[in-house]
């Protein structure tokens, strides 16, 4: 399997994201950008690639009434 290429940003995101799984935090994306130290405007564009390309996915509130919303939960790298 060929290595992905991220950017410094995408992988910065994505370390927050598992960092966060790694404490037990729902990455959510104030969370996110707060552990990464974007903005959440910053943030966007990173999510979306990296989702894009596989390494995250977007799960929506599992509790109905209850929306938080998005978290992006991180796919292991190989």
């Amino acid at each position: 399997m060929p290595q992905v290429q991220l950017s410094e940003i995408e992988q910065r995101v994505y370390q927050a994201v598992t960092a966060l799984e790694a404490r037990g935090q729902v990455p959510y994306p104030d969370l996110i950008a707060e552990e990464s130290g974007l903005t959440d405007e910053q943030l966007q564009t990173p999510l979306h690639l990296l989702t894009e390309k596989g390494l995250l996915h977007r799960e929506d509130s599992p509790m109905a009434g209850l929306d938080f919303g998005p978290r992006f939960c991180a796919r292991q790298m190989a």
